[in-house]
Order: structure tokens, then sequence, then C-alpha cells
């Protein structure tokens, strides 16, 4: 879906950004926290008019997680990606939260009505990405509540192909020895600003094991060959979210390593992906919508 010079101009446009879960996840559905990165790859929702029947347009044709945020709402609601990338298949970046939470703002009713709406649709899930298209920035998810944290600028690497959360989630519930991990993790998180490539190595480092245990597909061959890369470049990367595919976030000492590892992924075929701290869910008059620098 794109906006053209034969579309007549929205009367206003929501923007709600993609998230990156830095450290914490899977440890998250237990109420532990999480630390996650709001990003300009997200979702954007165009309203064309305030009059006529209620009339939802979805790229995929999917509305579950905006129509009943829309619900008793007037008017044409087109959604689509903000900031979108030329791969593959899917990043990872919680398209589904994004635009619940830019359906929410479009409708006029609190962005946090969000959190109870993607969570009786999907059937599950902490929140936290949801939570991020929420408040923009970086925040500590902590069991239901936001808390935000100066922000990280992390390398962000396609691993080559897209990954279902769902799958993975339900075999790490049913793993029933959480209890160490969802310690370790947590500690991990009240760690992670005092030395931040450190704790990143170690949360991957405890969510393989994690995967091992659980008996729940966590590693790929990209996503491998990316935190190969971030070591030999004196730095650190994990999956980001679920694993199993979707995107890496790697963190580094220094700038001119960052952009050494990011070459190397380039050569080895591993998208770098640009992106930018975002600011949470917000309505704009029409007009421009940013695009990623």
């Amino acid at each position: 879906m794109t906006h053209d010079s034969a579309d007549p101009q929205p009367l206003a446009q929501v923007l709600a950004p993609g998230k990156l879960v830095i450290v914490g996840e899977y440890a998250v559905v237990d109420g532990a926290p999480a630390l996650v990165l709001a990003i300009d790859r997200g979702v954007r929702c165009r309203i064309r008019s305030d009059a006529g029947p209620l009339h939802i347009q979805t790229p995929d044709g999917d509305d579950r997680f905006v129509r009943p945020a829309l619900e008793g709402c007037t008017g044409t609601y087109l959604f689509d990606a903000w900031n979108p990338v030329a791969l593959p298949g899917k990043p990872g970046f919680g398209g589904s939260a994004a635009a619940c939470v830019a359906a929410c703002v479009a409708a006029g009713r609190p962005a946090s009505d969000a959190l109870g709406i993607h969570r009786a649709v999907q059937g599950s899930g902490s929140g936290v990405d949801v939570a991020a298209a929420i408040h923009g920035g970086m925040i500590r998810f902590d069991a239901g509540t936001a808390r935000p944290v100066p922000p990280v600028e992390p390398v962000i690497v396609y691993s080559g192909a897209s990954a279902r959360t769902g799958p993975r989630v339900q075999a790490y519930r049913a793993w029933t020895q959480r209890a160490a991990f969802v310690r370790e993790s947590t500690a991990l998180v009240d760690a992670f600003h005092e030395s931040p490539v450190a704790v990143l190595a170690e949360a991957g480092d405890l969510l393989r094991a994690m995967a091992i245990e659980a008996g729940l597909a966590y590693r790929t061959p990209g996503l491998d060959r990316v935190c190969e890369l971030a070591r030999a470049h004196g730095g650190a990367a994990k999956p980001s979210g679920a694993g199993g595919g979707d995107c890496a976030v790697a963190l580094f000492h220094a700038p001119d390593a960052a952009a050494a590892f990011r070459a190397a992924c380039e050569a080895d075929g591993l998208p770098p992906i640009p992106a930018q701290v975002a600011p949470g869910a917000q309505r704009i008059p029409g007009g421009t919508v940013p695009t990623a620098g």
C-alpha cells in the first residue's frame, strides 16, 4: 500500500514505532523486567475522512488487532508500514502491537487500551512490544509498568529469515525449570547500563542455554554468524526477541568497530537495518511522514 499524488490528503496520520528487545525476552513472559527500544520502523495509519461507515484497510487484509480499537468510529483508516525495509521476510519489529497502538490513537482513545486489546486478540503475551509503541524511547518494562531509561544505539542486522514467536513462547511456557533462568535474566537487566556490551553477550549465552533445556528452536546459521562477527569486532550480539530468525542487535565500545561490523555483515549477505530511536505513537496532521535516515 503506497501513498501517491492521486490519494486524497489524509486528515491525520498516526505513527507508531516498532520495537527491539535488548535484554530480558522470554523471562518477561513470567513478569520479569526487560529492556525494549522503540525504533522508527513501525506502522502508520492514515485517516481519510470523519464521515461514512467504518472502512479499514491493512496490507495483508488482517484487521484483527486494529478493528476492536476502531469499533464505533466512522471514516477510512489505512494501515501500512512506516519506513518499511526491503527484506525477504518480516524483521520482527512487533508490527501487530504497533498497529494496535496506532488504531487506538487514531480512534481518539487512550493508547494504553492497546495492552488489553492486543492480549485479548493474541491470547497471551507480556505486552512489552505494545509498551514500546506507546511510550517510545527505551523503557524498562517490569510486570506491566514502563519506566524510561537511557537509550542505546544498537546495530540491527537481519538474519535472513523470519520467525514465528508463538510456538517458541509456548515451548518456553511448557518448560518447568524457569525460575533460575528468570532470576538470571533479571540480574542482567539490572546490570545492563553498567556494562552494556558484556551484559548483551551474557544475555545471549543465557538464552541459548535456556533454549537447549526448553527444547525450542532459537539459533540459526544467520544469527550465529552475526554473533560471531560481533565478537570478532570487539562487541557482542544476540537475537532480539524470540530467536529462530528475525533480527539481531549488536553493541560495541567504539563507533569505528560498529562501522567495521556493519561492513562485514553486508559482505556476508546479512543486511544491517538503519533505524533511529523513536518517540511513542503520535498523531500528526496530514502532510508528509518522517523517514529513516
